[in-house]
């Protein structure tokens, strides 16, 4: 009787000003307990990451140490969507932010073994819930999301940037 309607979200593309906004306010995240130093360094690479990749939020969560290859500048992405692996290539640029990044980790984590590339205050794979809390303070905070909406740009969306980046610079080519 009555009509479905979808409630499928709208795709965001990010401008190079979004991504730079919420980079720079992924560094100014607390670093007080029960939080730690290492906290702004997670999400600006991680969210950098997303941003330069295509990665889906769970490939990157999922990556591990030994799936980063930084001689061959290229990511390893294991048991993606329908189990697929596949070999994602980074920029020189992306190399350096993620070797800087993991630099970092291995001074916090001192003599504690993880093998997940970003890791929680404990040392564990990082919760995809934190990511979304994270993300979504971040985003009311540069503005892309008003306070309180519950709607709005989502880490899916940085997907649907870099396709659009990539077709638009094939086109250009």
């Amino acid at each position: 009787l009555l009509p479905y309607a979808s409630t499928r979200a709208r795709p965001y593309l990010y401008t190079e000003q979004d991504v730079r906004g919420l980079l720079e306010a992924a560094l100014q995240l607390p670093t007080r307990w029960p939080s730690t130093p290492l906290r702004p360094w997670v999400f600006h690479c991680l969210l950098g990451l997303l941003s330069v990749t295509g990665l889906r939020i769970s490939e990157a969560l999922d990556l591990k140490l030994d799936d980063v290859d930084f001689r061959q500048g290229v990511l390893t992405i294991r048991a993606a969507k329908f189990g697929r692996s596949r070999l994602v290539p980074l920029h020189p640029s992306a190399c350096s932010v993620l070797l800087n990044y993991l630099e970092r980790r291995e001074q916090f984590l001192g003599k504690r073994r993880s093998d997940y590339v970003f890791i929680s205050n404990r040392g564990t794979r990082l919760d995809l819930g934190r990511v979304h809390r994270v993300f979504y303070a971040l985003s009311r905070q540069t503005g892309l999301r008003a306070p309180g909406v519950r709607n709005g740009p989502r880490l899916h969306d940085f997907r649907h940037r870099f396709a659009v980046q990539v077709l638009t610079r094939w086109y250009e080519s």
